[in-house]
């Protein structure tokens, strides 16, 4: 159970009392009368054949305070896009899946294309993506919330609690991140977050200096959980990654766009597991390799455009301050686990540290090399006014697929 200190400049919204499930429902349920509520599950079509979406859907059917849930199918023929019809169709509120894989979503890409618009890298970030606009265009929600679809641990009042702080018509909270502890099986997981986010950000303030931006990003204390929610009007003015930056991106979009007090964090789970990414010390352009670069790229790229100068010589300063701070973190994981019974690789942690540590430069020489490239997907907005009826397509793509 979490306490009650508000760390940094985002209001934390607790777990102090375990509150019923019944109770936030109920609450819910009495807003959705006045801000609809829609959910987004971005998902492989491997993900209906894994152990944790069908637990989720069964959960989910409880939810009787959604509007609308929207389902974004990757990497899937015809076949499987039908059996995944039938696979969602249990889900007794109304729902949507969209096939970004099928000819008529495809169409909708090539139009997108023609203006230079479409998303180019295939992924998470692209798949959020449509399904925001399909969000926007079926205008039956005023709050969205949005998880992942590999959730082994997976309790409707995730949601609940996720959904609340935009769905509550008294609060003033434009976007609210989900935390929690990444415990499971007796282990301490989270290894980019603990060992290279926050050493990473704490890195920065002393090479970069002072910014409010980094003590920004310093408040979320999971900043890289894919549970997020908002009001649908963020959507329209919304920039999202392609890459694995997915996440800190999104956070930057809303440093960007809204006031602190419009953000907060809410814990959402006391415990949360779900399917982990290999380490990839072989290979830079997959795992948490990949995804480490891209991090760091992120929160660079941000820096820039407030005006930060960057050379080598202050990436390897970076990188030395980095590694310094990263393994005074593992000795406190470390001992924050033994104290509390759980298991920490420590070898494994500081090879891990080894491996971020060289990730920092790789992405210094990448952003030095091209400090111009852009990996956001356009805001709404910007397509809406290049293409004026573009979500009038989308939907109805969407519509003709799901008949």
């Amino acid at each position: 159970m979490a306490d009650f200190y508000q760390n940094g400049v985002i209001t934390t919204l607790h777990n102090l009392t375990d509150r019923s499930l019944e109770e936030l429902e109920s609450e819910l349920e009495r807003f959705s009368t006045r801000r609809p509520m829609s959910l987004v599950l971005p998902s492989l079509f491997s993900e209906l054949e894994g152990p944790a979406l069908g637990p989720i859907l069964e959960d989910l059917k409880g939810a009787s305070y959604l509007r609308e849930i929207v389902i974004g199918l990757d990497r899937a023929d015809e076949q499987q896009f039908n059996y995944a019809k039938d696979y969602f169709g249990r889900l007794p509120q109304d729902h949507r899946i969209l096939w970004n894989d099928g000819p008529r979503l495809r169409a909708v890409d090539q139009m997108l294309q023609e203006k230079g618009l479409a998303p180019t890298e295939m992924g998470k970030g692209r798949n959020v993506w449509y399904c925001f606009g399909y969000v926007l265009a079926s205008g039956r929600s005023r709050a969205v919330a949005l998880h992942d679809c590999d959730i082994v641990t997976y309790k409707r009042e995730l949601l609940a609690r996720l959904i609340y702080p935009v769905a509550n018509p008294a609060f003033n909270y434009q976007f609210c991140k989900g935390f929690y502890s990444r415990i499971a099986n007796g282990s301490l997981n989270g290894r980019v977050c603990r060992l290279l986010v926050t050493p990473l950000l704490r890195s920065l303030k002393k090479v970069v200096g002072p910014s409010e931006y980094l003590d920004y990003l310093d408040s979320f204390r999971y900043a890289l959980a894919g549970e997020f929610s908002m009001r649908v009007d963020v959507l329209n003015d919304l920039r999202i990654p392609s890459d694995w930056g997915l996440e800190i991106g999104v956070l930057s979009e809303m440093y960007r766009n809204y006031a602190t007090n419009r953000v907060c964090q809410v814990d959402i789970a006391d415990v949360y597991d779900h399917k982990h990414q290999d380490i990839s010390t072989d290979n830079p352009q997959a795992g948490l390799s990949r995804m480490s670069t891209d991090i760091t790229k992120a929160v660079v790229r941000k820096l820039a455009t407030q005006g930060n100068v960057f050379s080598l010589e202050t990436f390897r300063t970076l990188k030395a301050t980095y590694f310094r701070e990263a393994l005074d973190f593992v000795e406190r994981f470390y001992n924050d686990a033994l104290m509390n019974g759980l298991q920490v690789d420590r070898h494994k942690e500081e090879k891990a540290v080894e491996l971020f540590a060289e990730n920092i430069m790789r992405a210094g020489e990448v952003f030095l090399s091209n400090p111009m490239e852009t990996p956001f997907m356009p805001s709404w907005n910007r397509v809406i006014s290049a293409i004026p009826d573009i979500l009038d397509h989308v939907y109805e793509a969407v519509e003709a697929d799901n008949k």
